[in-house]
């Protein structure tokens, strides 16, 4: 089946005997056993349940997977993948990174004996000198968020140790983009809460991977933790699951359209699309990815144009989070990333003129005229 078809069928109820075409709800927090020594599979809500399982194996499909694993979150998903780790490990991540990300590398991990060095991906050279006898884990986005870097997922792999686990988060483009296990990443990352989700509704993150020793050892600790995603929020995602072709590329159509006015906008003095990238960039994502996406960022004149737009918009909503059907305008040097250092955010480009947009699915026209209200 092509992407599309699995998206709509590719979570079937094993346990069906009804003809229902929705997957239940299965709100059970423990399951009787048929006797001694003996499961139908299913034991205790924490370990595994009947709605969340076809749930994840449809993940795993859509991302040509073995095993995929859902969370409570985005970063309950990323707090038990550094799990894994033992104390003294060495991590290195994008320099350009989610904040919440980039806070749970510094300061919750650094507290359990982890190290985390950033380093901006496209420089193979830097990236290859951060590697140590500890490193244990390298950590990805593509493109970044905010500032839209695109890595070259091939070449990070060949650049790795063997021993050196590759995750790429792919929360941006999703598996109807890009499938970065298809590129050597060993494990893949996404917050579930975003575009896999699309209705702003729900939080949600999942870990897929092919090394199904990982996997179980991913299992284990979602277990004794009890950070597995919850029967009805596993309903929600396999129930928006089934549009994710369409509402990528009704919005990344809509962006496009979008990116091309900013960028003849004279309040707007930068534009930050994988589409308007430069041409290594541009190159890099063709050669790995089939879409650009929905997320922009640009940066306006001046922290009052800025303040002025956020204040302004109408049907855009000015809100944290990404990736649904309502488009979202986001202010990363007071949201996103306001727990980066000040000095790293300037560095990144992250300053107080800088604007995300997370187009949705809403008339492309609707959207335009809103921003061309709010920057007038």
């Amino acid at each position: 089946m092509k992407f599309d078809t699995v998206c709509v069928h590719g979570a079937k109820d094993l346990n069906n005997r009804t003809g229902a075409l929705a997957v239940p709800i299965y709100q059970s927090a423990t399951f009787a056993h048929p006797g001694v020594g003996q499961s139908t599979g299913y034991d205790y809500a924490r370990t595994q349940n009947p709605t969340r399982e076809p749930l994840e194996r449809l993940v795993a499909s859509l991302e040509d997977g073995l095993e995929a694993l859902g969370f409570s979150s985005g970063m309950a998903a990323l707090d038990a993948l550094l799990s894994l780790l033992e104390k003294d490990d060495h991590i290195i991540a994008s320099d350009d990174l989610y904040g919440g990300s980039a806070r749970l590398f510094d300061f919750l991990n650094l507290r359990a004996g982890l190290k985390t060095s950033y380093v901006d991906m496209g420089d193979l050279k830097a990236l290859k000198a951060a590697i140590k006898p500890e490193t244990k884990l390298v950590f990805i986005e593509t493109p970044t968020n905010p500032m839209m870097k695109i890595t070259d997922i091939l070449a990070v792999k060949e650049t790795l140790p063997p021993n050196v686990l590759l995750v790429v988060d792919n929360t941006f483009l999703t598996p109807y983009y890009q499938k970065p296990l298809n590129l050597g990443a060993d494990l893949v990352l996404h917050s579930g809460t975003k575009y896999l989700s699309g209705h702003n509704d729900t939080l949600a993150g999942f870990l897929v991977t092919r090394n199904v020793p990982i996997a179980e050892r991913l299992r284990y600790i979602s277990k004794t933790v009890g950070s597995g995603l919850a029967p009805f929020d596993s309903f929600l995602l396999i129930r928006s699951l089934k549009t994710l072709a369409l509402r990528m590329d009704k919005s990344q159509t809509s962006a496009l359209k979008i990116a091309s006015w900013l960028k003849d906008q004279p309040k707007v003095t930068k534009i930050y699309y994988p589409a308007l990238a430069d041409e290594k960039s541009l190159a890099i994502l063709k050669k790995q990815a089939t879409g650009f996406g929905a997320m922009i960022s640009f940066e306006v004149d001046s922290e009052e144009t800025a303040q002025k737009v956020l204040e302004s918009v109408k049907l855009i909503l000015y809100a944290e989070s990404l990736g649904g059907v309502e488009t979202l305008i986001t202010y990363p040097y007071l949201q996103t990333h306001a727990d980066l250092p000040p000095e790293r955010r300037l560095a990144l480009g992250i300053t107080e003129r800088l604007l995300r947009l997370s187009v949705g699915v809403e008339n492309s026209q609707d959207l335009l005229e809103d921003l061309k209200q709010a920057l007038g």
